[in-house]
């Protein structure tokens, strides 16, 4: 490496990441395996790349076309690992893309770098199947984990791990980047702080299908908080919001399809057409069930802040609002404890779909709850 590494992409916000990883590439010592840990949207996955781009490149003739082909995700010796369930990574994800190419020699780099996202979804049979691999790596391979939550990964997976942390985006850097980007001072505001120091998440709250998913969780809010006052004409907030997550599946599956058709029609007809075939058909599926997931899982986020500002409201303490822009001033002061635990409510029903409970079992009992908990009558 040069005794000056570049900076790294996604790392310009990130002072420890930035020494971390600019020290091992100006020195030539980088870690054979490393846990980029820290919020999403933070510049993990962004970083990541860099990284291996610059891993990749280290000796090569042309070393900017490599960085292109590591850029556009078509370099032969870059293994781009993402979980295949909605909600876990399964051993086929890593078996034969990760533990057994690891024992392969490059085919044209000098290494083989490897990256693996969301690895807090890898149970204890994934994780230990990787273990060997992180433990005694061949010299040329280098392996990249990123994660949202190190809490949830085993020990001894994050003990073979060199560490580099990507702190929250500050809410006001946030704000001002949406602003140039012609987002109104007061929305980009909000959407910054909503976003939790998540830079994509601030940038789709901006946008109006971002908006669509805030009036979705605006939604769950207001009708727990009407109670039996609720117009019974009226349909359901869980209902439309289930909707549109579907909605958001057939789209998601649908473009992975047409992204896939290119691919089938180059394929010879016979029995690797039909495989190939299989394996776009479950690629959309997955893709699908992600989007879903997704949504569902940012309206319940955003519906347990909502309840969190109504609380801070209820104890005089408006300068902690995070949804400032929605928070009407004339709101009634509810109980806060109350508020407090319904916020609790929808982080709980959150997590609940990380373990495949039946949504149309899981919004019903949710809104329930929250109406005994806030509504008029409670």
């Amino acid at each position: 490496m040069s005794a000056e590494a570049p900076l790294l992409a996604g790392t310009e916000d990130q002072a420890q990441a930035r020494i971390v990883l600019g020290g091992a590439l100006a020195a030539g010592t980088p870690s054979h395996a490393y846990l980029f840990h820290g919020p999403s949207g933070t510049g993990k996955r962004s970083a990541a790349r860099a990284l291996a781009a610059e891993l990749l490149a280290e000796g090569d003739a042309d070393p900017d076309s490599v960085r292109r082909r590591v850029a556009n995700g078509s370099h032969p010796d870059l293994t781009w690992v993402a979980p295949t369930g909605a909600h876990v990574m399964r051993v086929d994800d890593v078996a034969e893309a990760v533990v057994t190419a690891a024992t392969l020699t490059p085919f044209e780099s000098r290494r083989r770098v490897f990256v693996l996202e969301r690895v807090e979804t890898m149970n204890d049979e994934v994780a230990n199947r990787l273990l060997k691999t992180l433990e005694d790596p061949a010299d040329f391979v280098h392996l990249i984990l990123l994660t949202d939550a190190p809490g949830r990964l085993l020990e001894t997976v994050v003990s073979r791990c060199q560490l580099v942390r990507f702190d929250p985006l500050p809410a006001g850097g946030l704000a001002a980047a949406l602003e140039r980007e012609g987002v109104p001072a007061e929305r980009a505001k909000a959407c910054a702080r909503l976003a939790l120091g998540d830079g994509a998440r601030a940038r789709l709250l901006a946008s109006p299908e971002g908006d669509k998913l805030r009036s979705d969780a605006d939604a769950l809010v207001a009708e727990a908080l009407a109670g039996d006052a609720r117009d019974p004409a009226a349909p359901e907030a869980w209902r439309a919001l289930l909707e549109r997550a579907e909605g958001r599946r057939e789209q998601a599956a649908e473009a992975t399809e047409e992204a896939g058709a290119e691919r089938l029609e180059l394929e010879p007809k016979g029995r690797a057409r039909q495989g190939v075939k299989r394996e776009l058909d479950e690629a959309a599926k997955r893709s699908g069930r992600r989007a879903r997931t997704e949504v569902l899982d940012l309206v319940l986020t955003l519906a347990a802040i909502g309840f969190r500002d109504l609380a801070c409201v209820a104890e005089g303490a408006e300068e902690a609002v995070l949804g400032t822009d929605r928070v009407p001033a004339d709101i009634p002061r509810g109980d806060p404890r109350r508020l407090r635990e319904a916020s609790e409510r929808c982080e709980q029903t959150r997590l609940s779909l990380e373990l495949n409970v039946t949504e149309d079992l899981a919004f019903p009992a949710l809104s329930f709850r929250l109406a005994s908990l806030v509504g008029a009558s409670a």
